[in-house]
C-alpha cells in the first residue's frame, strides 16, 4: 500500500461538477493499493498517518499530529501510485490492484482511518474521473510505502 500524504489548508474532490468531499486544515491522502496488501498494512498505515508529527507547534516546528490538531482528512484512490516506468515512456500499472480487490481494501482503510482519527473521513469516488483541488500547506508532502517502512 502506498500513500502520498499532503498537509493542506483546504482540499476538495469534485466528480462531474459536484463536490463529493471538502475540508479545511488536515491531510489529503492519495492511496494506491496492490494485491499483496493486507489488514496489517491498513492498520500500520492508518496509525502512521494520524500520528505523523507534520503540523506546526506554537514555535513553528513540525511537532504535532493530525489527531492533536483535530484536523480533517480526505482519502482518494490513486492506482497510478503503483506506476512502473522502467521500460519505455508509457507507465505500466500491472502492480495496481483491480477494483474487485482494491475497493474492499480502500473501504477498510477509510474505516480504519475514521476509527483512528475519531471522526468521519472524506473520500473520492473509486474509479471516477475526479478533480482534486488542494492548497498544500508548507508544502508538506510525504510518500509512505507499507512494503518499505523507512
Amino acid at each position: 500500500m502506498r500513500a502520498i500524504v499532503q498537509r493542506v489548508s483546504k482540499a476538495r474532490v469534485t466528480v462531474d461538477g459536484k463536490v463529493v468531499s471538502k475540508m479545511e486544515m488536515g491531510l489529503l491522502i492519495l492511496l494506491g493499493i496492490e494485491d499483496t496488501d493486507t489488514q496489517e498494512d491498513i492498520t500500520w498505515l492508518s496509525k502512521k498517518i494520524v500520528n505523523l508529527r507534520i503540523f506546526n507547534d506554537t514555535d513553528g516546528v513540525m511537532n504535532r499530529s493530525l489527531i492533536q490538531e483535530n484536523g480533517e482528512a480526505i482519502v482518494v484512490s490513486q492506482f497510478t501510485l503503483h506506476a512502473q516506468t522502467k521500460k519505455g515512456n508509457r507507465p505500466s500499472y500491472i502492480k495496481a490492484s483491480k477494483p474487485e480487490i482494491a475497493i474492499p481494501l480502500y473501504e477498510r482503510f477509510v474505516h480504519q482511518l475514521e476509527l483512528d482519527l475519531g471522526k468521519k473521513v472524506g473520500t473520492g469516488i473509486f474509479g471516477a474521473d475526479m478533480k482534486v483541488e488542494l492548497l498544500n500547506d508548507g508544502p508538506v508532502t510525504i510518500w509512505i510505502d507499507t512494503k518499505n517502512r523507512e
